[in-house]
């Protein structure tokens, strides 16, 4: 990447730190404040939102995002209903 394109892209950059953050946030937030079994609704909703980010980002920047964001949070979820 040209020293251009990242300093044209560092907002959008910033701006999916920050989104990940939160998403990050609230899955040790419903963790550590509910634990697995009561935070279950929490969790799914998280995990929920971490799934369609990925699978957005797989459908419009790149397929590799749904291996690496997508699938886990799938199995995550799967993983926390399972239990």
């Amino acid at each position: 990447m040209s020293a251009e394109t990242a300093e044209t892209t560092s907002v959008l950059a910033a701006n999916q730190g920050l989104y990940n953050g939160f998403l990050a946030a609230g899955l040790l937030w419903a963790l550590g404040w509910y634990g697995v079994t009561s935070g279950r609704a929490v969790l799914t909703f998280f995990l929920g939102c971490v799934v369609a980010a990925g699978v957005f980002g797989g459908l419009t920047a790149s397929k590799r995002i749904l291996v690496a964001q997508a699938l886990p949070g799938a199995v995550a979820l799967l993983v926390l209903w399972a239990g």
